[in-house]
């Protein structure tokens, strides 16, 4: 598996209307927005975008809307909790011209690891995309258990939620190049000076969806060797945005759709049984997003590169 083009993974949320049904007009909307702004790759109706919360039909649809706009970006999309329903968000996801799927752990979380094998086994076995495993909420693939799986030529790659960078090295170095490996903690950005020593070249940017220029600017100030721009956007804007996100369980996707809501004007109400962002926090997060924009424009005063 390939990206065409590097840099920071956009993740869009899924905007909702009142009645907590999908808003498609929305979802086109930013997702064009998002391809406007160069996002080398799209992840539909993932965590940002409230997959745990979605039905196969609605994923279906949002893979559908995604791919239509996308002009040539791949899209990936979520799979995963009950087995019959990951296989089906494979098949449709493929036939609706996806790259890829971000397949989530299966929704028990009590089970021998021979049955996570047989989990991924199956999804695998059902469609021709590319997969990448996502661990997660307490599942871990160890080098042995992947070790189970490499012979899938489909199972591409590895994202990581657990914040554990000792293992994903352990991984890193255990499997080598036969797998992409992704950062996927939530405000990833916070880790990725880790992760990138540890061989983890890939990551989430959740902010993408609201302040793509700051989400760029670390990127290139992180890959540039820009030591100084890094340091002062974690430290003025990530590590608040990540502290603020801790205050709610849940904030690391109401939050996010809270700064769509503030930056574009747009987003909806996140389904039950996430909460809606309080009055408090989104004040501080406005404030919190007039930084980020501030020092990712500093940071372009001496680049000319536009995203």
């Amino acid at each position: 598996m390939t990206l065409k083009k590097e840099g920071p993974l956009a993740f869009p949320i899924t905007p909702m209307k009142a009645d907590l049904t999908l808003d498609l007009a929305r979802f086109e909307e930013h997702v064009s927005w998002m391809v406007e702004r160069a996002a080398p790759a799209l992840f539909v109706a993932c965590g940002t975008g409230e997959f745990a919360s979605l039905s196969v039909d609605e994923v279906v649809e949002l893979t559908r809307v995604a791919v239509e706009v996308s002009e040539g970006v791949p899209v990936f999309v979520g799979a995963g909790q009950a087995l019959p329903n990951a296989v089906a968000c494979a098949r449709q996801a493929e036939a609706s011209g996806a790259a890829g799927l971000l397949l989530f752990p299966p929704y028990l979380r009590e089970f021998e690891i021979g049955g996570l094998v047989d989990y991924v086994r199956s999804v695998a076995n059902s469609t021709g995309l590319p997969l990448v495993l996502y661990q997660r909420d307490g599942i871990a693939f160890e080098p042995d258990v992947l070790s189970q799986l490499l012979d899938l030529p489909n199972v591409a790659g590895l994202k990581d939620g657990l914040g554990d960078v000792e293992r994903m090295q352990r991984v890193v170095s255990s499997v080598g190049d036969r797998l992409v490996y992704f950062n996927g903690m939530p405000t990833a950005e916070t880790y990725q000076p880790s992760y990138a020593v540890a061989g983890v070249p890939f990551y989430s940017s959740a902010v993408f969806d609201f302040v793509p220029e700051v989400s760029w600017a670390f990127w290139r100030a992180l890959r540039g060797g820009d030591d100084s721009t890094v340091q002062s956007l974690v430290a003025e804007f990530f590590v608040p945005l990540a502290e603020l996100r801790r205050k709610v369980r849940g904030y690391a996707i109401a939050l996010v759709k809270a700064g769509v809501q503030v930056r574009l004007g747009y987003a909806g109400p996140v389904r039950p049984p996430l909460v809606e962002a309080a009055a408090e926090h989104i004040l501080l997060l406005e404030k919190i997003v007039s930084r980020g924009i501030d020092l990712a424009a500093a940071g372009r005063a001496d680049d000319d590169t536009s995203y």
